[in-house]
């Protein structure tokens, strides 16, 4: 029996469900809970969506009546109790639900994950990892068309879109394939607006954010080699700017800008540790290099959190072994 038809069969023999993501979830984790919870809902099940984290202001028109829940708030016991299946999307480890961890971990209600990214972590009783696709959401249009369970309206195609334009830096990565593009047509022909989403997404961002951005490329430098360059977020500077932790996500991407750099990185210094994200161009393993330091992701898009360390007892170590990736991988 296929991965789908399993999924399929959960759903339609159980009547309630638990959606949930990662930590700091971005468009792609929360395109795809808002998509798997509108279908739920059309046939009749009872849903509900906890996050450990607020959802990023970027992305909360992906949820308008707001029905996203946020773990604090709310009794997670009791729902966990009352609800059959659990769902995690977008993750492939139970840690990256952070502060929920425990009490999903130890329930023996079906668990069931979709997502994307290498190497997973088998924790559930159904695992759906498509490594191949660009993005979860991509994986819950595949399923939702050849299942047949619902329509793609706009209320679907919309957050699935969201999903797939981000997890693909619009159409950019080097992973994009014809197919995607198809599947992007088809949401665009349920009434889905390119522009107005990006407007959305990359163009309504808070003041405190672009103060943030700001402050982080007058710390970016670029190592002795010219092959990385990385910048440096404090928690003092996020406190000074007034942006949220979530807001951070894609300054990254900056790094990868400057002429000759084949890996860029962003280190984050938090109340408990640290983050590191990795992005790289060509076949320099992001996942491989994150996985040394407790981290994964993909080929070329990863991270890792670190608990109870300094950010300068990490620096020179991460970009050391950074620098041996280049040299092993670069001519691959």
């Amino acid at each position: 029996m296929s991965l789908f038809k399993q999924l399929e069969n959960i759903i339609r023999n159980n009547n309630s469900f638990l959606l949930t993501t990662h930590v700091n979830p971005d468009a792609d984790a929360v395109g795809s809970e808002m998509a798997l919870y509108h279908l739920l809902k059309r046939m009749g099940k009872d849903a509900v969506i906890i996050n450990h984290n607020e959802t990023p202001d970027n992305i909360q028109f992906l949820d308008p009546e707001n029905v996203i829940q946020k773990f604090e708030r709310v009794n997670p016991q009791q729902i966990i109790d009352e609800v059959d299946v659990i769902i995690f999307l977008d993750l492939n480890q139970i840690t990256r639900v952070a502060s929920m961890t425990e009490k999903l971990r130890s329930s023996s209600k079906i668990k069931v994950v979709i997502d994307h990214h290498q190497d997973a972590v088998n924790f559930a009783d159904l695992m759906i990892t498509d490594t191949n696709a660009n993005a979860t959401g991509e994986i819950l249009y595949n399923f939702i068309v050849q299942s047949k369970l619902t329509q793609i309206d706009y209320e679907i195609a919309l957050p699935i879109y969201a999903a797939i334009v981000t997890d693909t830096g619009s159409f950019r990565y080097e992973r994009m394939n014809p197919n995607l593009h198809l599947i992007a047509s088809e949401l665009l022909k349920a009434g889905i607006v390119p522009h107005e989403v990006a407007d959305k997404i990359y163009d309504q961002s808070r003041l405190s954010k672009i103060k943030l951005l700001g402050y982080a490329l007058s710390t970016m430098v670029l190592s002795e080699s010219g092959n990385i360059a990385y910048m440096l977020i404090t928690t003092e500077a996020l406190e000074n700017s007034g942006a949220f932790e979530s807001e951070v996500d894609g300054f990254v991407n900056y790094c990868l800008a400057i002429k000759g750099v084949k890996v860029g990185m962003l280190f984050f210094e938090l109340k408990d540790g640290i983050k590191v994200s990795f992005r790289s161009k060509g076949k320099i393993p992001m996942n491989k290099l994150a996985a040394e330091f407790d981290g994964g992701g993909h080929t070329n898009a990863a991270a890792t959190r670190l608990f109870n360390v300094k950010m300068e007892d990490y620096l020179k170590k991460i970009i050391n072994k950074a620098e041996e990736y280049i040299s092993e991988y670069s001519n691959k």
